[in-house]
């Protein structure tokens, strides 16, 4: 919980569905949801930490249904937003969350295989949410929220497959968005840079298995705590994006005139881990 401050309910009742609710920031945004009066549906693969953190948020004062969700595979989608229906009646928000990622150069990948799997995840995982949740947001004029990364404004080492999955969904909801004027609908797109999290051990290698360990000096980046809140603020207003670093928003504005210094920061950032 909380300390020392009073947090606004301005999602008390709100029927949220958020993916990838069981690690790093998914898991942050949904017990800061849930102190907020949050009404949750929760989807992830592993039920038991879907069960720990249901319980988390009603201890926190939401209401939560946790719904074993793999995001890849679009009967599950359109499963967690029928079963999120039958239990709230209705949809205000959909925060898509869930994501994979990998830590490896293009050309030490010993398969492709694992590039797949990020773009099923990170982009056909969103776009089979939404698809199925669009209807019911449009009678609530609801909010859609896309948890991007910083690489989904620019190329970055060691992160290609990613970067393309993250580029693929930032195109998506920005022309979704377009689209979307005048239905009430709201689009926002939050890109983090490096978050203190667990979820990057499971990144992929060049062997196609997951990495184990960090290579990111996770003491010294943003913590889950802090991004969640960002993203939480930034839905609140319907804010069409925000660029959670100050080297992130740096380098979109040195991009249109610098683009080679872009690309070097982005390569000190990996080989220094922060």
């Amino acid at each position: 919980m909380s300390q020392g401050r009073s947090l606004p309910m301005d999602f008390r009742e709100n029927v949220v569905i958020l993916t990838g609710a069981t690690e790093g920031i998914g898991r942050e945004l949904a017990l800061q949801l849930a102190e907020r009066g949050a009404w949750l549906g929760l989807a992830a693969r592993n039920q038991k930490r879907l069960r720990d953190v249901m319980k988390e948020c009603e201890q926190r004062g939401g209401r939560a249904l946790g719904v074993p969700t793999d995001v890849a595979d679009e009967s599950q989608c359109a499963s967690l937003v029928a079963k999120t229906l039958e239990e709230y009646g209705r949809l205000d928000t959909l925060i898509n969350n869930a994501g994979i990622s990998m830590w490896s150069r293009f050309d030490e990948m010993e398969s492709l295989a694992p590039l797949e799997t990020i773009m099923r995840v990170n982009y056909f995982g969103s776009l089979y949410c939404t698809h199925h949740a669009l209807p019911h947001l449009k009678r609530t004029r609801g909010r859609i929220v896309g948890v991007c990364s910083l690489t989904g404004k620019t190329g970055v080492p060691t992160r290609s497959g990613y970067a393309a999955s993250k580029h693929a969904m930032a195109g998506f909801f920005d022309s979704l968005r377009i689209e979307l004027l005048g239905s009430g609908v709201t689009v926002t797109m939050a890109y983090p840079d490096f978050v203190a999290t667990e979820t990057r051990r499971r990144a992929f290698g060049a062997d196609g298995q997951a990495l184990g360990e960090s290579p990111v000096k996770e003491g010294e980046i943003m913590t889950a705590e802090t991004c969640a809140r960002q993203i939480i603020d930034a839905a609140r207003g319907r804010r069409r994006e925000i660029i959670q670093s100050r080297r992130g928003r740096l380098g979109q504005y040195l991009k249109a005139f610098a683009p080679g210094l872009v690309d070097r920061i982005a390569r000190r950032a990996i080989e220094r881990g922060k």
